[in-house]
């Protein structure tokens, strides 16, 4: 910039400029040498202070006649010609991409135009053929949608070869540009500049199919490299090998290709494909890789590991890259398979009969990669703590690709099923063959387990349950279903030092977890971060040393707007200094819905189950769930996995361990999904005082006024002080009472049913967890002694003091004081006994 203007202050006038390259009027001519002066301390900030203004006028002496105003006008100038530059640049992209996008939906007009002249035509040809005589004899009525693919062909020859892939790259393109199969908009993708593409997904044809078709900022031949490179996108590709390749015409290229997949569910076979990929370039320029099955079901190479997979065809499918004016591309993507869903149970067979299904897991899967990838690489997206974009990349991967491998269990990886119990509801595999990198002395320390790594997986069907506002829920109230103890055990484990089993440590946990995001892909469908779980020493010496867990965890589909077929929430103990080789042993959640209706996150609920029963509301938070998206009889499919490492001489233990520590994650997963569950007539009610009680509901305020009405009763005293006999009024004040009052059952072991906040608080648990604690866990041996020594008075006068000055504990396993407790049977409207209530008084944790 050679000069630039300035306004002065005072005269309004013109002026001449002096010697000194000063305008003596309105405005200031700056000379070279002043712009640059002023340039470099502008690129060091933009906004200087007003003290860092008058120290360069000290400083610089060529700027000595320049008033400190001016100088302020000019970086005020600057600034917006900055903005003013990137806003144009930015509206410049904009028309860039709405050009495009024009040009694909022209396209896709004419596209549709030709589609809608051919089912015209078809349909009076077949007008014809019915009032024609000779209908019953004429078979050629079929659509081109419907018409038999042409028959798979064994190729022998490199002839054979190119024919067949000529005639593949033909049926692709038809499929892609033109009128082979009939496409409807996928529903809930809407086309536009800043949307992942056009999505449509096939009606009517064999097998299930996708298309999509965007832009993006990359160059053609880049996207073809990273679009063959199957597994680094597509989550459920366990591999991909190139067995034959001979050039072909046009600087083709024909490959063999043997790719296998991974198992969404331990309730299915895993599937592979002997395809032929063709790749060449167009007349026109555009890039185009097309793909088909080889005929044969014992094509491909591993056939000792055949058996755990079954053979599924893929139709004419690929890619089609179009050089776009002004850079970027066009990307063209056709996804046809056929799944075999012959092979599955009835109950599954819609995860591989739905083309919506393809659609998210692979068509806008490999459309999102590209597109992530030229953000990253146009510096768009800055990532937390230094990472490079695809090293944090890499982390995702690995993460899928390990909880991947632990549901599927190849026996070629080294996975083999251990002896059960006899209850076959968890399945246990060892794998002695994995060996894991310890970053904690040095990147080059390796080391080997001993013993290897154990598996523990289950699946269960879920119904009615919301996927994403399971997997966030589970996301965000880990407390509710880990054990902590088991998680720093798994830490620990991938470590050089040995661990201990669960139990045995000198640590416990507060139950409290830290979220600190690291990446998230550009339309939010997945988030990776780094969870703290704090742990709270008990001696002074261990003050001094954390013992925090730390997990690398990656979140899908629990966006609000998410239309996936997949949440996931999958985790690893990762060291406190996460070095990017660290050992990544996955475990954790996936949910697969089978009735895609309505998968996404229904705006109004909350997570927070207890604040979501909001004390004083007479309406029940869930009866509008079916209104909200929520069909009662949605269904999905959960997967639960979770892999801990062992050495040799405990691999029973750790078995033992692994099985109890999954079948307690399902009861509590089963305890959640009834809470996420939309209500039915009838439920909710109180049924002998052993169904939990929910703050907020009729009931809850029938249970306030007994407990109250009972403690008046038996000690002749008010337990509160309520004016207003309204339920809710004196719910409202149970709920926030100071002292915690806790209702248990009439059982041989009773449990908590309900619970105010100051109770909830006590026990460090929620409504939802509530359940799992029983009376006598909350005692040590002295203090049931003491309970059952004053039981005998409370069955004949209806109530008891437990000893003052005494202590229990939480569910978190913390010491808790209390200075009174007292308890006393709950009586019906009827009389009946109800159940029993425990209120503790000025308690504190020690």
């Amino acid at each position: 910039m050679a000069a630039a203007v300035a306004t002065r202050s005072g005269s309004s006038s013109g002026g001449m400029v002096d010697k000194h390259g000063i305008d003596s009027g309105k405005y200031v001519r700056y000379t070279p040498e002043q712009v640059e002066a002023l340039e470099r301390v502008y690129a060091e900030c933009p906004k200087p202070s007003s003290a860092r203004r008058q120290q360069l006028l000290r400083e610089c002496p060529i700027l000595s006649n320049i008033e400190p105003k001016q100088i302020k006008v000019w970086f005020q100038n600057r600034r917006c010609r900055d903005k003013q530059r990137k806003e144009a640049s930015r509206l410049q992209a904009v028309n860039r991409k709405l050009t495009a996008m024009n040009k694909l939906l022209m396209e896709e007009n004419e596209r549709l135009q030709k589609q809608v002249s051919q089912l015209v035509h078809e349909n009076a040809y077949m007008r014809q053929q019915l009032q024609s005589a000779s209908m019953a004899n004429d078979t050629s009525c079929e659509s081109a949608v419907t018409t038999p693919q042409n028959p798979l062909r064994d190729a022998n020859n490199p002839s054979g070869l190119l024919s067949l892939a000529e005639e593949t790259l033909t049926e692709f393109l038809s499929k892609a540009t033109g009128t082979a199969v009939d496409w409807v908009q996928m529903p809930g993708m809407k086309p536009g500049p800043d949307s992942v593409g056009i999505v449509a997904v096939s009606h009517g044809c064999r097998g299930v199919a996708a298309r999509a078709c965007g832009l993006v900022n990359l160059e053609p031949s880049k996207i073809v490299e990273i679009l063959k490179d199957r597994p680094s996108w597509f989550r459920d590709c366990r591999s991909l090998e190139v067995f034959t390749m001979f050039p072909a015409g046009n600087g083709g290229m024909v490959e063999l290709v043997y790719m296998q997949m991974h198992a969404p569910t331990t309730l299915v076979p895993a599937r592979d494909f002997w395809t032929l990929r063709y790749t060449t370039t167009l007349e026109d320029g555009s890039l185009a890789v097309c793909e088909r099955s080889l005929s044969g079901t014992g094509g491909g190479p591993n056939a000792a590991a055949a058996h755990q997979f079954v053979r599924a065809e893929m139709l004419p499918s690929g890619y089609l890259v179009r050089p776009c004016e002004g850079g970027g591309s066009i990307v063209h993507i056709v996804d046809h398979l056929d799944l075999e869903a012959w092979s599955v149970p009835e109950v599954l067979r819609p995860l591989y009969e739905s083309s919506r299904v393809v659609a998210q897991k692979m068509t806008t899967a490999a459309l999102r990669h590209v597109r992530q990838i030229a953000q990253e690489t146009s510096g768009e997206v800055v990532y937390a703590l230094g990472r490079q974009p695809a090293v944090l990349r890499t982390f995702s991967q690995r993460l899928s690709r390990g909880f991947n491998g632990a549901i599927s269990g190849f026996s070629d990886d080294g996975w083999s099923l251990m002896a059960g119990d006899g209850v076959e509801d968890v399945i246990i595999t060892a794998n002695s063959t994995k060996k894991l990198r310890s970053c904690i002395n040095s990147p080059n320390n390796t080391f080997s387990v001993p013993g290897g790594i154990i598996c523990a997986k289950a699946s269960m069907l879920l119904q009615s349950v919301p996927p994403a506002l399971l997997v966030q829920f589970l996301r965000e109230h880990r407390s509710e279903w880990a054990d902590y103890n088991v998680d720093a055990y798994s830490a620990a484990s991938l470590k050089a030092a040995t661990c201990p089993l669960p139990g045995h440590r000198s640590v416990r946990f507060s139950g409290n977890q830290t979220i600190m995001p690291l990446a998230q892909t550009i339309e939010n469908e997945e988030i990776l971060e780094v969870v703290r779980l704090e742990s709270q020493p008990l001696t002074q010496e261990e003050v001094m040393l954390t013992k925090d867990v730390h997990l690398l965890q990656l979140c899908s589909g629990i966006d609000e707007n998410a239309l996936g077929s997949c949440f996931q929430l999958v985790f690893a103990p990762i060291d406190d200094l996460f070095p990017d080789d660290a050992p990544l042993v996955s475990s954790g959640f996936r949910v697969i819905p089978l009735d895609l209706k309505s998968d996404g996150l229904p705006s109004s609920r909350t997570l927070d189950l207890a604040s979501s029963l909001e004390v004083g509301s007479t309406t029940n938070p869930n009866s509008d769930a079916s209104s909200e998206g929520c069909g009662a009889n949605s269904r999905s499919v959960l997967t639960i996995a979770f892999q801990f490492p062992y050495e040799a001489h405990v691999q029973e233990s750790v078995a033992a361990m692994a099985r109890q520590y999954v079948r307690g994650v399902v009861s509590a997963v089963q305890r959640v999904s009834m809470a996420l569950t939309p209500s039915h007539p009838g439920s909710g009610r109180l049924v002998g005082g052993g169904q939990r009680v929910l703050p907020g509901s009729p009931e809850a305020g029938t249970l306030a006024r007994w407990i109250c009405q009972s403690h008046n009763y038996h000690l002749g005293v008010d337990l509160l002080s309520c004016g207003n006999d309204s339920w809710d009024a004196l719910l409202k004040m149970l709920w926030h009472h100071q002292d915690a009052i806790l209702c248990c059952s009439l059982k041989a072991k009773p449990v908590f049913t309900f619970a105010n906040q100051s109770g909830l608080d006590m026990l460090e648990t929620s409504l939802v967890a509530l359940q799992d604690i029983s009376l006598d866990k909350i005692f040590d041996e002295p203090g049931q002694k003491a309970l059952h020594a004053e039981f005998n008075k409370l069955v004949e006068q209806g109530y008891a003091y437990l000893p003052a000055g005494g202590f229990c504990f939480s569910g978190m396993g913390r010491q808790v004081s209390y200075d009174q407790a007292v308890a006393w049977k709950v009586l019906a409207e009827d009389g009946t006994e109800h159940c029993l209530a425990f209120c503790f008084s000025n308690w504190s944790f020690i």
